[in-house]
Order: C-alpha cells, then structure tokens, then sequence
C-alpha cells in the first residue's frame, strides 16, 4: 500500500464526516450566506480543526467566493490548501546526533499507544539499515517490560530492561551505556505513562532526563510526546502542561484510523508549533508513518 492509500485508509472516518457535511452545506444553497459559512464552521470545528484553522479555512472560502463567485468556488479544494498550508513549517524527520548515539524519550499519559510506538520507532529505524535498541524504563507497570520485550522479539530489537519496581532513571543510565557499546545509531526509551497533572510523576521524568544528559551531553537528542487521537482537543492541555515539564521537541499522534476527529492533528500544531513526527494508522509496524503535510490534507479533504 502507498503512503498516500495509508493515510486515506487512516483518515477514513474523519473524512467520510467531514466529506458528507461539506457537500451536504454546499449543495443546500447556491448562495454563500452567513448561515452557511456558520455552519461549515460548526462541521469543521466538529473535525477538531481547532479555531484558528477553520477561521482561516471559513475566511478563505468567503474571500473567494467574493472575488470570484460560486461557480468556481471549491471548498475541498480551498480547505486542502489552507491545511497544508498551516503545516508547512512541519518538519518529519527525527533528529540525529552527530556522530554517535541519537536518544529518543517517549513521553506522554497512560494508554496513549507509547510502548508500541517506541516498538514501532525501532524497526523503523532498522528498516533504515541502521541499528536501534529499546530501553524498558516503565517500571511500574509490570506488563509493560513484558510488552517491550515481546515487541523486541517480534520484530528482532535487542531490549534493555531492569527488575520491576527499579529506578526507571537507573534503567536508563544502562540502556545508555549498553547502547554505547553496541555502537547503535538510536536509542528508544519507553517511559511510564503519568497523568500530567501529577507533578510528582512530572519531576521523576525529569530526573531520568538529568541523568542521561549527563551521561550523554544532548541527550535526550528528542522528547516526542505520544498522544491518542481518539481524546480529541483534550489532548492540547496533555501537550501544554507535558511540554511545561519536559521541553518536547515533537510529537507522535496514535490511533487515528479508530476516531472522526483527526482534524486535532492540524489544531495542535498550529497552537504549539510543535511538530508532527509521526501518525499511527493502524495495527501493524508500518503503520507507524512519518508525516507528511501534503498527504494528510488531501486524505482529509480529497473530494
């Protein structure tokens, strides 16, 4: 399959929404009035487009429909421009360190798909003819190690893991190490999700941060927040307050195939300026797809 066929498979229930409301707001009337340009806002918030973007996409719709009247007036078209216009500045690819080791911390709140998606980072990463190993630093909850550690068989990735109940910094300190050795190209850590609202779990997080950065000067090279589409706009205030605690350098959006409100991926961008690395569109290891602006906006707005 394509990289365009995964991300319109992916996209699949926030377009048929979205495709079915703007058709049926536009045909309904031939003239553009107040109420139609309301309620194309209200279907475009629906998506979770955020505020900003619909303002600009609304704004663009009635700009033209101004200048150049209905008979040329195409909405899907407009809305595909002004999305891949506002993530334009988007930058995909992950950071590597020169010459040496690259550690990569996965970030986020429980249940947001982050031991899959370290997982799924590794055998990308080796896909890439480079070498990558996982550090099982969610220590807490107990089938998380066994999680990694079966990911890590499945898909032939070599895993760092301590005892549960161990200092998940500790943890990581030697997963560092080990990767030294090793010679690898990256180092994933999976981190215990914590609510962002628990500044105690907050501080841990930073403390394993600490240690590898004095381990490894730079380190960790990227801090990429896992956050589960399917929570919507909630997932902006988990993006602020995780951000507050540990400077993120992007983020990773799971689960958009399973939810009619991926428009949140342009909202949170925009609002942070964060950028998207990553999308996850599916079950398998490669549906874990770096993102790609252009894609997404015509996945999302293809007629």
């Amino acid at each position: 399959m394509g990289l365009f066929q995964k991300f319109k498979a992916g996209l699949q229930k926030t377009h048929s929404k979205l495709a079915h409301e703007i058709k049926r707001i536009v045909s309904r009337s031939p003239k553009l009035d107040a109420a139609t340009l309301d309620d194309l806002e209200t279907a475009l918030i629906a998506a979770d487009l955020g505020m900003a973007v619909t303002s600009q996409i609304v704004g663009a719709v009635k700009r033209i429909y101004e200048t150049q009247g209905g008979a040329g007036l195409d909405v899907f078209a407009i809305a595909r421009q002004e999305v891949q216009q506002s993530l334009a500045s988007n930058t995909a690819a992950l950071k590597q360190a020169p010459g040496g080791l690259t550690v990569v911390s996965i970030v986020g709140v429980n249940g947001t798909g982050k031991t899959t998606t370290a997982a799924k980072l590794a055998w990308l990463i080796q896909s890439q003819k480079k070498t990558a190993l996982l550090a099982a630093c969610d220590t807490f909850r107990a089938a998380a190690i066994e999680q990694l550690k079966l990911w890590g068989m499945r898909l032939k990735v070599e895993v760092i893991a301590g005892a549960y109940g161990a200092d998940p910094a500790a943890v990581a300190h030697d997963a560092v190490t080990a990767a030294h050795s090793r010679k690898a190209d990256y180092l994933f850590i999976d981190t215990a999700g914590r609510l962002h609202t628990k500044h105690n779990l907050m501080q841990e997080l930073q403390k394993l941060h600490r240690v590898i950065g004095k381990l490894l000067p730079g380190a960790p090279h990227e801090v990429l927040l896992v956050l589960d589409a399917m929570t919507g706009m909630n997932a902006l205030n988990q993006a602020r307050e995780f951000n507050k605690a540990v400077p993120l350098t992007g983020l990773v959006v799971t689960k958009l195939d399973g939810t009619s409100k991926g428009g949140m991926v342009v909202a949170i961008q925009k609002e942070l300026g964060l950028p998207i690395k990553f999308i996850g569109l599916g079950e398998q290891p490669d549906d874990l797809q770096p993102f790609d602006a252009k894609q997404f906006a015509q996945a999302l707005f293809e007629e």
